[in-house]
């Protein structure tokens, strides 16, 4: 039982800090008071295999590389006191980023339209990523609207195709939290709906604190899940209200594409986004934004205003 993080020591950047170089953070496992420096570990195990490219080379190795973490855990060398550590992203180069659509029955209530009879699915970019603790941007000359929604993320963890039902919970490593950003105005009326731009700006997908291995999450479907506004919960739901299960919605991605070790499902949000208000609730300068999810973990960001620039 694992929980998984990428981290920075103090002298370290993060990806985020240097946007478009390629940073590779240090991969870890999560402890009360330390983070087992696994990146070091492996590096000292067998220094011709280091963990070079961090946490996805981690998924990708698979049972092996997770017995040799257990193993180095259980062993009580490479820890890192936690406040000499910088939590980032689990993840910040998955091949795909898969979202879906209208997923919480009571998300489908609250905007009075039929609940999918099966699941609805778009995609952000990687490049939406973000950290913990990151700035939450908000360009007021691109959105007016910026919107919070609280999400569960599956972690794949075994590549596939055409997966059955039966078969998917092997698929998946595990699961985090992730806030979906979006920005209502460009997705529901600019040019005549543009969900990508609205969705994947840059720093719209914070994702965190640890991918929680499928064997410590315990019962996925059982999960308290909120959104706290300043400290107000503007979301409080239960993963039970999901549509479509981790199960179901990996089978069903499947069918249409392969899924690899890394990959990011964003499993869908539940009712009280601001966009479904009245009157509409939209983030502004200085909010605080934290979403958590029992048993996952908790995850928050401060809405950041860039200066006002003139528009293309």
């Amino acid at each position: 039982m694992v929980r998984l993080v990428s981290f920075a020591l103090p002298h370290e950047p993060a990806p985020t800090d240097a946007p478009g170089k390629h940073i590779v953070p240090r991969v870890g496992a999560l402890l009360s008071d330390s983070v087992v420096d696994l990146t070091a570990a492996f590096a000292a195990a067998s220094p011709s295999q280091p963990l070079h490219r961090g946490m996805r080379e981690l998924l990708e190795r698979g049972d092996a590389a997770l017995a040799l973490a257990h193993t180095v855990i259980a062993g009580g060398r490479f820890r890192v006191p936690l406040g000499g550590v910088r939590l980032l992203a689990p993840l910040y180069d998955p091949e795909k980023v898969v979202c879906v659509g209208m997923n919480y029955r009571d998300h489908c209530t609250e905007q009075n339209i039929a609940v999918p009879t099966e699941p609805l699915l778009f995609s952000k970019f990687a490049s939406a990523i973000a950290a913990p603790g990151d700035p939450l941007p908000l360009e007021p000359t691109e959105t007016q609207e910026l919107d919070f929604e609280v999400e569960l993320v599956v972690v794949v963890g075994r590549a596939g195709r055409r997966i059955e039902l039966s078969k998917a919970a092997e698929h998946i490593a595990g699961y985090a939290v992730a806030h979906d950003v979006s920005a209502r105005d460009w997705q529901m009326r600019r040019n005549g709906g543009q969900w990508m731009v609205g969705k994947t700006m840059d720093g719209f997908a914070p994702i965190g604190p640890a991918i929680v291995t499928r064997d410590e999450a315990g019962d996925i479907r059982a999960k308290g899940i909120r959104c706290l506004l300043n400290g107000v919960a503007v979301q409080d739901s239960n993963t039970r209200e999901m549509v479509f299960g981790p199960e179901e919605v990996v089978a069903y991605a499947s069918r249409f594409f392969t899924l690899k070790p890394g990959d990011l499902i964003l499993t869908g949000t539940p009712p009280g986004v601001g966009a479904f208000r009245k009157p509409p609730l939209w983030l502004k300068d200085g909010d605080e934004v934290v979403c958590e999810i029992d048993g996952i973990g908790r995850i928050a960001n401060r809405v950041t205003a860039s200066p006002p620039r003139a528009a293309l």
